[in-house]
């Protein structure tokens, strides 16, 4: 089987086991609904999975990756679809508009450089370090998670199928990136493989009060969204 073929099974794979992981956030959005409150969730996962993913998907336009675009446009649809979701249940509106249009300001402005920059070499890189720089905000999220795990030693507040998925999903990602040799790529997947790496590291800390069932969904989790 040629270079092409692995490349076309893993761009798949990693494709489908993304758009399954940005879909846990229905869960979320299923409890909002039935419960008719966000309770004390926050909203800013959602804000900022939305405009994560529309700045990789700007990215991988630039770059002519159908794999990007395709896992990007699914994913900020499906993140526009959370935001919704939470502003019509969440009390705190102002705060969360306030929120959601600076991502939204973010965005435009992101898209009007890259409409007038005429140096393709300069808009890639902009725009990979921009792509980056908001993944860096999913990683830092769940630092002070495993901070409050090591200090109780105990893993149970982790949901260890999220994490595990996280780390296959990030791995998928890095490789393709490798593969296809894009830089920011392979850095915001290592870094998000490092983070789950962690986390799983943790369950063998702990063994004895591990819950591998965990929370169901955790937003800030979602570390190698790109």
């Amino acid at each position: 089987m040629g270079e092409i073929s692995w490349l076309d099974i893993l761009s798949t794979a990693a494709v489908t086991t993304t758009v399954l992981q940005f879909l846990t956030g229905s869960l979320v959005c299923h409890k909002y609904i039935q419960k008719k409150s966000t309770g004390d969730s926050s909203g800013f996962p959602f804000v900022c999975g939305f405009l994560s993913c529309s700045l990789w998907l700007t990215y991988g336009k630039l770059t002519n990756e159908r794999s990007v675009v395709i896992v990007n446009t699914i994913g900020s649809m499906l993140f526009l679809l959370y935001t919704v979701v939470y502003y019509v249940f969440t009390v705190s509106k102002s705060s969360f508009l306030k929120q959601f249009f600076l991502a939204l300001l973010t965005l435009l402005l992101t898209l009007g450089y890259v409409q007038y920059e005429t140096d393709f070499d300069q808009a890639r890189q902009v725009m990979g370090l921009l792509c980056c720089s908001v993944s860096v905000l999913f990683f830092a999220a769940p630092l002070t998670m495993l901070l409050h795990v090591i200090r109780i030693k105990n893993a149970e507040s982790l949901p260890f199928p999220l994490i595990l998925s996280n780390f296959f999903v990030s791995l998928e990602w890095f490789i393709y990136g490798c593969l296809i040799k894009d830089t920011f790529l392979q850095i915001t997947n290592f870094l998000g493989g490092v983070l789950s790496g962690a986390q799983l590291l943790l369950f063998l800390i702990y063994p004895s009060r591990m819950n591998y069932g965990g929370p169901i969904y955790k937003p800030l989790d979602q570390s190698n969204i790109f």
